[in-house]
């Protein structure tokens, strides 16, 4: 019998049984996409292409994202190359150590604002590297300028000033040799007193009888020790040692700061560490983010 659509009629027993077929192999076929699906997720690593009208679940996402390796933070490392300012030094070498090396120029040195300026034109932190009177002067001689247990407290302001004046840019102050005048209390009241509001004092603790932090707390001037002299001996496995024990400070007391010089070797050195510290989970940082 045909119908006035021109399309044969089922017998409603045949009818019946494509409907039950439909019913049966349907869900059967979605299964079976959504197992070929989970398996290309699981043995290409790549998605299966998202039917259209679908939006990708956010479990199914997180099945494709690659795992994040997050580093552990070992700790906070304040590099400061001192006595810098001479020519023949290793400048563009030191500045690629890294984008937080502390450069603590001398008053006295033969390019010092020259090279505070451009210290600072590059982005760097720059430090007053301030000369005091050691232990053995004058046969030790800091330089002239140098800030001496001799002077008048006057004397000792104006000195002060006007070596950091000689430094533009300085944020802070360390003291260059400076083992009697830093452990002088008087001396250091005035040095610090002299200090423009807002810089920081690095005390380099040239002896073990400097007062000059304990003076900087006293008087809220911000302030922060030396813990590891990288370069005293002049060998590469010398600065290697020092760097390690530089690494066990700042993983013990969370920051440490390490001094060393801009000499060839001890540049050399720093540049070859420096990606393998940062890998390792130690972060450079500026000394002024580490005074206290």
């Amino acid at each position: 019998m045909v119908g006035w659509e021109g399309k044969r009629k089922l017998p409603p027993r045949q009818s019946s049984f494509r409907t039950v077929a439909l019913l049966i192999i349907t869900p059967i076929v979605g299964l079976l996409g959504i197992l070929l699906w989970m398996f290309l997720l699981r043995f290409t690593g790549t998605p299966a292409p998202i039917p259209a009208g679908k939006k990708r679940t956010v479990a199914a996402a997180a099945v494709v994202a690659p795992p994040r390796k997050v580093e552990r933070h070992r700790g906070n490392i304040v590099l400061i190359i001192d006595d810098v300012g001479f020519d023949h030094q290793p400048m563009a070498a030191a500045m690629r150590i890294d984008p937080n090396v502390n450069f603590a120029v001398l008053p006295n040195s033969q390019r010092a604002a020259e090279t505070a300026a451009k210290l600072h034109a590059y982005g760097f932190e720059v430090l007053c590297h301030l000369p005091m009177e050691p232990e053995g002067f004058p046969r030790v001689s800091p330089g002239s300028g140098a800030v001496l247990t001799s002077m008048t407290n006057d004397e000792i302001a104006r000195t002060t000033t006007a070596n950091v004046q000689e430094i533009p840019y300085a944020r802070g102050v360390n003291n260059h040799m400076g083992s009697r005048a830093t452990a002088d209390r008087r001396v250091m009241t005035y040095v610090l007193g002299a200090l423009p509001r807002g810089m920081y004092f690095i005390d380099s603790r040239t002896t073990g009888s400097s007062v000059a932090a304990a003076v900087a707390r006293e008087m809220n001037v911000r302030t922060a020790s030396r813990n590891v002299f990288l370069d005293d001996v002049q060998s590469r496995q010398a600065i290697r040692n020092q760097l390690r024990a530089l690494m066990r400070a700042a993983e013990e007391h969370g920051t440490a700061v390490g001094i060393g010089h801009m000499y060839p070797t001890t540049v050399e050195v720093l540049s070859e560490a420096a990606p393998r510290l940062r890998s390792e989970g130690f972060r450079f940082v500026r000394a002024s983010q580490a005074v206290r």
